[in-house]
């Protein structure tokens, strides 16, 4: 009886074994033609609502260090203005950028918003 239990056990390995295999190949085969969508892509994630909740994040702390159309004094002596439009424009755009990578390789929304601070020095 116990030869007959050892029989069954080897040739079941031997089957799960070579399903398994031929599991793992298929996998092999659609990351080469990049087909393969594992568990964590399946996941359905809104690009969209990540990137405009990351940039809100980042809005308050950009407010602070690049206002939005203000007109300051470079110093209390002189009187001409200083415009942070333009400033504040390569920042945004810096910063896009960067939640936008941060979002393409997975990151959260909290890890894309610090991507984007740190890409303006904030």
């Amino acid at each position: 009886m116990n030869t007959i239990r050892w029989l069954i056990a080897k040739i079941s390995l031997l089957l799960f074994a070579s399903k398994a295999e031929q599991k793992r190949d298929k996998i092999i085969r659609q990351k080469e033609s990049g087909v393969y969508v594992d568990a964590a892509s399946e996941k359905i994630r809104n690009f969209d609502e990540d990137y405009r909740s990351a940039t809100h994040m980042l809005k308050l702390r950009m407010n602070k260090k690049f206002p939005d159309n203000y007109h300051a004094r470079l110093s209390s002596g002189e009187k001409s203005p200083y415009d942070y439009g333009e400033d504040r424009a390569l920042a945004v755009d810096a910063a896009s950028i960067a939640i936008a990578m941060a979002l393409r390789n997975g990151a959260s929304v909290r890890q894309a918003a610090e991507a984007g601070a740190a890409s303006v020095g904030i």
